[in-house]
């Protein structure tokens, strides 16, 4: 008994320590684990709309009312160029991919395009629905239109369209639906 009373006294301590620890290192870590994110989202809004100078979120009770429409929708940042007049939206989303969900980062110019889109976070199958976060894939989104939704085909995509991932086309459809929210956010800003 008297030996059992021993061990759980130094189990309770080593446990102790390490708790303490732990909490040292988090407290030391969380600022600058804050700060890194925030400089990604920003690298990211700047990739996907690089004529704005700088993005301020949106008011938001008036996030609040769009995202009631759709709670898909993460954060709207409203896009300045150098004189502060607005160049475009860039909006986060967040939709069910294959394997998990996926964080897309969209632009959208006052002019009626998607100027880029990145796919921030997924936990897609390494090899095919990761591949909706490389280049080849994201590339597509530029450039298109916002008067006409966008779908997804296997083949030949044209105007409206985006060729979907080989073996991923649920990843390639979740992306898709992504930007479209993001277009569609972007169209209530302007309301």
């Amino acid at each position: 008994m008297k030996e059992t009373v021993k061990l759980g006294v130094i189990l309770f301590l080593i446990t102790a320590i390490a708790a303490g620890i732990l909490a040292f290192a988090n407290a030391n870590t969380e600022g600058k684990i804050a700060e890194l994110e925030a400089q990604a989202s920003n690298e990211a809004r700047k990739s996907v709309l690089s004529e704005a100078e700088t993005f301020e979120a949106v008011d938001q009770a008036k996030l609040d009312e769009i995202m009631k429409k759709n709670p898909e929708i993460l954060e709207i940042y409203e896009a300045l160029d150098g004189s502060k007049s607005t160049v475009g939206y860039v909006v986060k989303t967040s939709t069910g991919g294959y394997a998990g969900p996926i964080e897309v980062v969209t632009g959208v110019s006052t002019d009626g395009s998607i100027t880029g889109m990145k796919v921030v976070k997924n936990t897609e199958t390494p090899g095919l629905g990761t591949l909706a976060a490389e280049a080849p894939f994201q590339d597509q989104f530029a450039g298109k239109s916002i008067e006409t939704e966008l779908e997804v085909v296997k083949s030949g995509a044209g105007d409206s369209q985006i060729q979907a991932l080989t073996g991923a086309t649920i990843t390639s459809k979740a992306v898709t639906k992504g930007v479209n929210l993001a277009v569609e956010a972007s169209k209530l800003m302007n309301e």
